[in-house]
């Protein structure tokens, strides 16, 4: 799958471009190689299902407690792309119950879940473009279920004369039970992969 292209490219710090078309030379298919045994013990598992509701997420989820034993992590990718079990007066509340029982699947399984969703493009329309909470497509729920909230933000994106190229900053706009604030992390586009951040003019 496309995603499990971006895993294998990410692992072994490999140009996705030049993996679909076999142009590699000896040290990438090397790291190709350390890429596709790394990827083939790790004990991941992809489901496409589209629109999926909680209920079906639910059950799949169990199925691999059962058979694999504890859950490492749950993503969810992204949250907008589910449906509610049942047909809410709108959108808003249809993904508050399928966050309300996101919260609960991760209770009762005891796994961290994280939930991408999508952001309001009005955004787009400040000066400042570093998302905030309230930018958070139906975001009444997702505010109050989450522990933490995250967002990325690259100036690069906006600003292509951006001195911070290739950096990427990770806004903790909540944190139940820790410090909220920015952590910037190295992007590299090319494998899609963030790494530790540093500093060009520290030692």
């Amino acid at each position: 799958t496309q995603l499990a292209m971006r895993m294998l490219c990410s692992v072994g710090r490999l140009d996705a471009h030049r993996v679909r078309t076999g142009r590699l030379n000896d040290d990438e298919w090397s790291r190709l190689s350390f890429a596709l045994g790394r990827m083939h013990e790790a004990p991941i598992y992809i489901d496409e299902t589209p629109a999926l509701n909680p209920i079906d997420l639910r059950a799949r989820a169990r199925r691999l407690y059962r058979q694999c034993g504890q859950l490492g992590l749950i993503v969810i990718d992204y949250l907008q792309l589910m449906s509610a079990t049942s047909h809410g007066e709108n959108r808003a509340t249809e993904i508050s119950e399928i966050s309300r029982s996101l919260k609960g699947l991760a209770k009762e399984l005891g796994v961290p879940l994280m939930a991408l969703s999508q952001l309001n493009r009005s955004l787009e329309q400040r000066p400042n473009k570093r998302p905030v909470m309230s930018d958070l497509r139906e975001s009444g729920a997702i505010e109050q279920d989450a522990d933490v909230i995250m967002f990325i933000y690259r100036d690069e994106v906006y600003n292509p004369d951006t001195p911070d190229k290739g950096v990427a900053e990770i806004i903790i706009g909540k944190q139940r039970n820790g410090p909220i604030g920015t952590v910037r992390l190295t992007f590299l586009g090319e494998y899609t992969r963030f790494e530790s951040f540093a500093n060009p003019g520290s030692y």
